[in-house]
C-alpha cells in the first residue's frame, strides 16, 4: 500500500510535472484540477498528504478549499503559491495549511516536506502522555525507553520498541499497516505490511499476553492495522 498524495492545480503541466516527480519517490499520486473537485477526491480518494495550490482559478479557490477540508479533514495540506509575501503565507496558515511553498522549487525539498509532515503526524501522540503509560501488568517508561511486565524489565530491539510506543501513545486508534510502516521504518517499505505482523507477533510474545487470561495490549482490526488497548 502505497503512501496516497493528491495534488490539487489548475495548470495542467504542473499536475503533470507532480504527478512524475512524486512517482519517482514511491508514491501514489492522484490529482484535481479544481477547488470542488479537490473536496470530491479527498473524500474518494483519502489521501495522506494534499499538495493545493493557494490561486485556484475557479471557486472554491486554494484557501477556501483548505478552510472547508479543515472542517471534517486532518489530512496535512501543503499549499504552493507564486507569491512570497508574508500575508499570503499567514492566510494559508491560518485557513489549515500545515507548510507553505513558493513556486518554483525543487523535487527533493518538496519530498523533505512531505516526509517530516507525515513523520509529525503519524509520530506525534495523540494525547499528552505521562513519562509513563501503564496497563495492566505492562509499564512502559518513556523517558528511558524501558519496557516492564510484572515490574521485570524486559530487552526490546529498537524497532520493537519503536512500534510500542508508537501503539502506546495512540491508546484506542487504530493505525494502518501503511502509517505504522511509514512512521517505524519510512516509506520504502510501505508495501511491506508483513514487517508489521511480524514484529507484532514477537512484541506479543515479549509482552506476555494471554487471551486464555484476557491479558491483551495490542488489538487486531482485520485487514486494516493494530490499535493498543485503553488502560483500565
Amino acid at each position: 500500500m502505497k503512501l496516497r498524495i493528491l495534488v490539487v492545480d489548475d495548470e495542467p503541466q504542473i499536475r503533470k510535472q507532480l504527478k512524475i516527480g512524486l512517482g519517482g519517490y514511491s508514491y501514489d499520486v492522484v490529482t484535481a484540477a479544481d477547488g470542488q473537485d479537490a473536496l470530491t477526491q479527498t473524500a474518494q480518494q483519502s489521501p495522506d498528504v494534499i499538495i493545493l495550490d493557494i490561486s485556484l482559478n475557479s471557486e472554491p479557490d486554494g484557501i477556501e478549499v483548505c478552510r472547508r477540508l479543515r472542517e471534517w479533514s486532518k489530512i496535512p495540506i501543503i499549499m504552493l503559491s507564486v507569491h512570497d509575501e508574508e500575508k499570503t503565507k499567514v492566510a494559508a496558515l491560518h485557513a489549515g495549511a500545515d507548510d507553505y511553498l513558493t513556486k518554483p522549487f525543487g523535487m527533493e525539498e518538496l519530498q523533505a516536506r512531505i516526509l517530516a509532515i507525515l513523520r509529525r503526524v503519524v509520530s506525534e501522540p495523540s494525547f499528552n502522555p505521562k513519562a509513563e503509560i501503564v496497563v495492566d501488568a505492562l509499564r512502559i517508561d518513556l523517558v528511558n525507553r524501558a519496557v516492564y511486565v510484572d515490574n521485570e524489565e524486559i530487552h526490546l530491539t529498537p524497532k520493537e520498541y519503536d512500534l510500542l510506543r508508537l501503539l502506546a501513545t495512540h491508546p484506542g486508534k487504530v493505525l494502518t499497516h501503511r502509517a505504522i510502516l511509514n512512521a517505524v521504518w519510512g516509506p520504502e517499505y510501505g508495501e511491506m505490511d508483513h514487517y508489521v505482523r511480524v514484529f507484532v507477533n514477537q512484541l506479543r510474545k515479549k509482552l506476555r499476553e494471554n487471551p486464555a487470561r484476557n491479558i491483551r495490549y495490542i488489538l487486531n482490526e482485520p485487514g486494516v492495522g493494530y490499535r493498543f488497548v485503553h488502560a483500565k
